[in-house]
C-alpha cells in the first residue's frame, strides 16, 4: 500500500516498479556491464581465512586446490563464452500515452505500444552526474506531463538524487535534490505542479519539503518531524485525490492528508499517533478507507470514514482478516478494494465489491510465494505478477467483469515439472507450528544425502525475501534442497508472528529455527554436514546465536552484511538507527532486564572454544545501517575462539574456514552482485565438498556478466 522503511513492516511499495525478465541486447547508450574479471580487478576486498593460520591435513590442501582449479576452469569458460543474458527492469511507470523507464544510462519514454521496441525518446543521461553505475530507483510524471522527475542510486551507495526533467522539444534537467527518499507530484489551483519530496539525513528521514520549477520557482521546508524514533514518507492515494505524510516508528504511525486540489493549504491531521496503533490511508469518493491494527484482536483490518470526518471515533469497520493473516498490499479501484494476502504461508486475493460488500477469495497457485505489483490505471483490470525463488515472475489480471483471474499464456516454466515446493511445518518447543517453505527437484532420490541450504530472516515484522534469484533455481537444479523458514519475528503470519519474536521474545526465533532444522533432518531432508544456513542483515542474529548454541546442526555459513553485535550497537546512540530500532531489539543502556536478555543471544557476546561451521560473511566498508566495527570485532572474537579449541583438540583438529570479504561501497546489500553470488557458492561448494563444475556453467543462463 505504502512504501515504508527498509527495516519495518514492509507493506509492497507504489514506486510502480515492474520486475520482468528479458533477454538482454545492447542499446545505443552505454556499453554492455564489465565481466566477472573485470568486477573482481575493480572491486577490491579484503578476505582472510582461519585456515591461514590453522594446521589443515595436506590432503584437505590438496582438495581445496582441486576445487579452486574446477572454479577458476569454469569462470574462465562464463567470461569467454557468449551468454543467454537476462535483465530485471526496476523502474517503469506508464502515464498518459507514455512509458517511462530506463534504457542503458539514460532516462528514456516511448509510447505505450513501443515500451519494448528500441523506438525511445532521450530524455536525460545519467552520466551526466558522474555517478559509478547509477541507476533509476523510482520514476514520477507530474499530472499534465509537464515534468518528469526519478530518484537515481548507485550500487555502492543508499543515498539518492531527484532529477527533475523538464519535457518539452529538448527535454532539460530544471533541478537536483541530493538524499531524496520518497517523492509525489500534486497539481494546485493554478494548474502548477508541485512535487513534494522527503529529505534523508543519516537513514533518518524526518522533513518533508516542497518545489515548483519553471517562471514560479520555490523550494520550501514543509514539514519536521521532531521525535527522532519516527521517519516520514509521502504515498499519494491511488485516485490522486490526497498526498498522504505518513509519520511512523516501528509499532506507531501517525497520517495527515494534503489536498491534492489545494496542496498550499495547511494538512489535516487524521489521526494523531496513539502509541502501538498502526494505520494506512487509501481514498475513494469521498471515503477514507483505513488498513489499521487498532481493537481487538490486534491483526490488520480494514475500515472506512468520511473523508471530512477522519478521526478514530468515526472509522466504521468493513472487512476483517483471518486470524494468522499478512496483509501484503491494497489497491483500489472505482468499484472493488482487491487486498493481497498471505494465510497460513499460502498466497490470497480478497476483492471486495465496494458497491454491495461481497467479497470473492481467491486461492492462487501453490507455487506462488510472494506478489509483485503492476501499475495499473484501467479501472476494469487488476494486473500482478507472482514469482519464488526458483521460478521468474508470472502475470496474472483479475477481470473485475468477468470476475475471474486470467493468468499469463505462453511457454510453460519447465522448472513446473522437475521441481516440487513442499509446505511443512515444525514444533518449536513452546507447541508453536513454526511454517516452512521447501524447493527440491522431483526425481531426487535419497534427499538425505542432498545438500541442503535454509534461509532465515525473524525481524521487523519483515517476511523473509523469496523473490525470484537466478542462482537458487541453478542450485535446485544442482540438486539443493532449499528451505525457507518463517520463524517469530517475522511478518509472515501477521502482527502478533512479529510481536511474539521481538524485544523479550528475541529467543523464539531462535528455537524457531533450531527446530526447523531438526525437523528438516528428522524428516529425511539432508544431514549436518550438508547442511548450509544463510542470511542477511538482521537475519545474523538468529544464525549467529545458533551458530553458538547448537553449531552441530550446520556445516557451514554464508551471512551477508549481518547484524551479529546486538549490545553494542543498541547502546551506541551517535549511531543513525540505534533510536528508531529500540522498540525491535530493547533499550538496553536505561533498561536492566532489556540488556540482560539481549546478552543471552546476541552473538558476539555468546561466543566461546568449540567448533564452529565454516562462516563466510560479505561486509560493506561503509554501511551505516549495520557497522562494519561490530563486524570486524565479530570476526576477530570468532578467530580467538577457534584457535583457544584447536589447541585444546590437539593435532589434526580440522578447522573452520571462516572468511570476512569486506566490499567498497555504503549500500546494505546487493542482491546482484555476481562477484558475491560467485564466492559464495563456491565456499558453500568447496565446505561441502561438492562438484561446482556444473553449478558454474548453468549460472550463465541467468546471470548477466
Amino acid at each position: 500500500m505504502q512504501k515504508q522503511h527498509l527495516n519495518h513492516y514492509n507493506f509492497a511499495d507504489h514506486y510502480y516498479n515492474r520486475i520482468k525478465l528479458k533477454k538482454c541486447h545492447l542499446t545505443k547508450c552505454l556499453q554492455d556491464k564489465p565481466t566477472i574479471s573485470e568486477l573482481a580487478r575493480n572491486i577490491p576486498s579484503r578476505s582472510f581465512s582461519c585456515k591461514d593460520f590453522l594446521p589443515i591435513k595436506q590432503e584437505n590442501k590438496d582438495s581445496l586446490s582441486e576445487n579452486m582449479d574446477a572454479f577458476e576452469k569454469v569462470r574462465t569458460k562464463l567470461e569467454t563464452q557468449p551468454q543467454e543474458e537476462y535483465e530485471i527492469i526496476n523502474a517503469e511507470v506508464k502515464h498518459g500515452g507514455f512509458v517511462y523507464y530506463q534504457e542503458g544510462c539514460c532516462l528514456v519514454r516511448s509510447k505505450d505500444e513501443e515500451a519494448d521496441n528500441d523506438n525511445y525518446e532521450v530524455l536525460f543521461n545519467l552520466e551526466e552526474l558522474k555517478l559509478d553505475q547509477p541507476f533509476i530507483d523510482c520514476i514520477r510524471v507530474a499530472p499534465d506531463e509537464k515534468y518528469v522527475a526519478a530518484k537515481i542510486r548507485t550500487e555502492d551507495s543508499e543515498a539518492s538524487t531527484c532529477i527533475v526533467v523538464k519535457l518539452s522539444d529538448q527535454p532539460v534537467m530544471e533541478a537536483s535534490f541530493p538524499n531524496v527518499s520518497s517523492f509525489e507530484w500534486v497539481k494546485d489551483e493554478e494548474e502548477e505542479d508541485v512535487l513534494f519530496y522527503t529529505f534523508q539525513r543519516n537513514l533518518r528521514c524526518h522533513d518533508v519539503y516542497r518545489a515548483t520549477f519553471g517562471d514560479n520557482k520555490r523550494n520550501e521546508r514543509f514539514y519536521t518531524e521532531k521525535d527522532p524514533s519516527y521517519f516520514v514518507f509521502l504515498y499519494l492515494t491511488k485516485d490522486s485525490r490526497f498526498l498522504t505524510i505518513n509519520i511512523m516508528n516501528k509499532t506507531t504511525s501517525e497520517v495527515w492528508l494534503i489536498d491534492g486540489l489545494s496542496p498550499w493549504d495547511p494538512p489535516v491531521l487524521i489521526q494523531k499517533r496513539i502509541h502501538g496503533v498502526l494505520y494506512y490511508v487509501e481514498h475513494r469518493d469521498d471515503e477514507l478507507y483505513i488498513l489499521t491494527n487498532v481493537g481487538e484482536p490486534t491483526e490488520f483490518k480494514l475500515m472506512r470514514t468520511a473523508a471530512d470526518t477522519p478521526a478514530i471515533m468515526n472509522w466504521d469497520l468493513f472487512f476483517t482478516m483471518k486470524r494468522n493473516t499478512k496483509v501484503v498490499d491494497l489497491d483500489m479501484f472505482k468499484d472493488h478494494c482487491v487486498l493481497f494476502l498471505k494465510h497460513s504461508n499460502l498466497l490470497y486475493v480478497n476483492v471486495i465489491g465496494l458497491a454491495d460488500d461481497s467479497v470473492r477469495s481467491l486461492k492462487l497457485p501453490p507455487w506462488a510465494c510472494g506478489f509483485i505489483m503492476d501499475t495499473n490505471s484501467d479501472p476494469k483490470n487488476c494486473p500482478f505478477q507472482l514469482c519464488s525463488p526458483i521460478r521468474p515472475p508470472k502475470y496474472y489480471t483479475y477481470k473485475f467483469a468477468e470476475g475471474k483471474l486470467f493468468e499469463e499464456t505462453g511457454h510453460e516454466d519447465p522448472i513446473t515439472k522437475t521441481s516440487r515446493v513442499l509446505r511443512l511445518e515444525a514444533k518449536s518447543k513452546d507447541g508453536k507450528s513454526v511454517p516452512m517453505t521447501i524447493f527440491h527437484k522431483t526425481d531426487s532420490e535419497d534427499l538425505q544425502k542432498k545438500p541442503l541450504l535454509v534461509h532465515v530472516y525473524g525481524a521487523y515484522g519483515m517476511d523473509l525475501k523469496m523473490n525470484f534469484r537466478p542462482e537458487r533455481r541453478v542450485l535446485v537444479d544442482d540438486g539443493w534442497i532449499l528451505a525457507y523458514c518463517h520463524v517469530r519475528g517475522g511478518g509472515e503470519l501477521g502482527l502478533q508472528w512479529h510481536a511474539d519474536g521481538r524485544l523479550t521474545k528475541k529467543l523464539n526465533g531462535l528455537a524457531d529455527l533450531e527446530a526447523c532444522i531438526k525437523t528438516l533432518h528428522g524428516q529425511g531432508f539432508s544431514q549436518p554436514s550438508l547442511t548450509a544456513l544463510t542470511a542477511f542483515s538482521a537475519g545474523g542474529v538468529l544464525v549467529g546465536a545458533l551458530c553458538n548454541s547448537n553449531p552441530e546442526l550446520l556445516r557451514a555459513v554464508t551471512l551477508e552484511a549481518p547484524f551479529l553485535d546486538v549490545l553494542n550497537t543498541m547502546m551506541d546512540t551517535t549511531l543513525p538507527l540505534t533510536l528508531e530500532e529500540l522498540e525491535e531489539w530493547g533499550n538496553p543502556s536505561s533498561d536492566e532486564k532489556h540488556k540482560n536478555y539481549i546478552k543471552r543471544y546476541c552473538p558476539y557476546q555468546n561466543i566461546k572454544p568449540q567448533h564452529y561451521p565454516s562462516i563466510h560473511i560479505t561486509a560493506y566498508e561503509n554501511d551505516e545501517r549495520v557497522p562494519l566495527k561490530g563486524i570486524v570485532n565479530y570476526t576477530d572474537k570468532l578467530k580467538e575462539a577457534i584457535m583457544e579449541h584447536a589447541k585444546d583438540t590437539g593435532e589434526g583438529y580440522q578447522a573452520p574456514n571462516v572468511v570476512l570479504d569486506i566490499q567498497p561501497g555504503g549500500n546494505h546489500v546487493i542482491e546482484d552482485s555476481h562477484k558475491k553470488i560467485t564466492a559464495q557458492i563456491k565456499f558453500l561448494y568447496e565446505e561441502l565438498g561438492l562438484d561446482s563444475t556444473s553449478v558454474f556453467e548453468n549460472l550463465k543462463k541467468y546471470l548477466k556478466f
